[in-house]
């Protein structure tokens, strides 16, 4: 496979559980002659940087793999905690990938309405190993149609927002359905890197990167709606301008689907 544009690996700054985590290496040999892996990851204004630098701490240390920060320009893509990223490549000089990575936060409304980022994961999609997705990133895949009829998670907050894609929203914090691997929000990112590195390296690579990691979290709170108090999720909720602003966005994306016949 071809793959075109500069390279850099290093940057400043429901399936069955078997099915997962059964390495794809057995099949492919990654030697050092071996072709290397190439893994994209999107950059749009607005991002969650965790949800693109979690998967992408676990990612970068796969040997013979190369990973790419993807965007439109040049420019720095400012995150929404105001973290900027440079990018190493343009959506326009990349060629084939084997994975890309989609990575949500508040800007992905846009990212569902930005049509150049929306015809390139349709390019890719068919050569594609995977296409991930981590937290609302998932819903950016849903705006380009490539999630109908694939079961699939997102943020606990816009899970209910995937099934008027065609997608079939699973509630776990990881879900792998054939060539489609999702995560839930933000930090699930991280158990998403790990669940494809095994997928990709085996289980004993993946271990060893956790491990370096150091990823064991005992957090101070609750995490999850199902164990969180009622009032703090409440509190969590969206506002009513930003709800209607996200209908408005779905309304639109799934329209804009159905009239190029890529949602029935």
């Amino acid at each position: 496979m071809e793959f075109f544009g500069c390279v850099h690996r290093h940057f400043h700054v429901h399936a069955r559980e078997t099915d997962i985590i059964r390495p794809l290496a057995e099949q492919d040999s990654m030697s050092l002659n071996a072709r290397p892996r190439e893994i994209g990851f999107v950059l749009f204004a607005g991002l969650t940087q965790l949800d693109l630098t979690g998967p992408w701490e676990v990612l970068t240390r796969l040997r013979n793999t190369r990973c790419h920060l993807l965007a439109e320009g040049h420019a720095p893509v400012r995150s929404a905690s105001g973290l900027s990223i440079v990018p190493n490549m343009l959506l326009e000089e990349c060629g084939q990938l084997d994975i890309v990575v989609v990575p949500g936060g508040p800007g992905h409304l846009d990212a569902m309405q930005d049509e150049r980022l929306l015809s390139f994961l349709r390019r890719q999609e068919p050569g594609c190993q995977f296409l991930m997705a981590a937290c609302t990133g998932t819903l950016v895949l849903a705006a380009a149609g490539l999630l109908q009829g694939y079961e699939c998670t997102t943020h606990w907050t816009a899970l209910h927002r995937l099934s008027a894609f065609g997608a079939i929203p699973v509630n776990r914090r990881v879900v792998f359905d054939r060539t489609r691997a999702t995560g839930g929000g933000v930090t699930a990112g991280i158990d998403l890197g790990l669940v494809m590195a095994a997928k990709l390296a085996g289980e004993e690579t993946a271990r060893k990167i956790q491990l370096m990691m150091e990823y064991a979290p005992e957090p101070p709170f609750a995490g999850s709606p199902m164990t969180a108090d009622p009032a703090t999720v409440k509190a969590s909720e969206a506002p009513t301008d930003i709800a209607d602003q996200i209908r408005a966005v779905d309304a639109d994306a799934i329209s804009r689907l159905r009239g190029e016949c890529r949602l029935v």
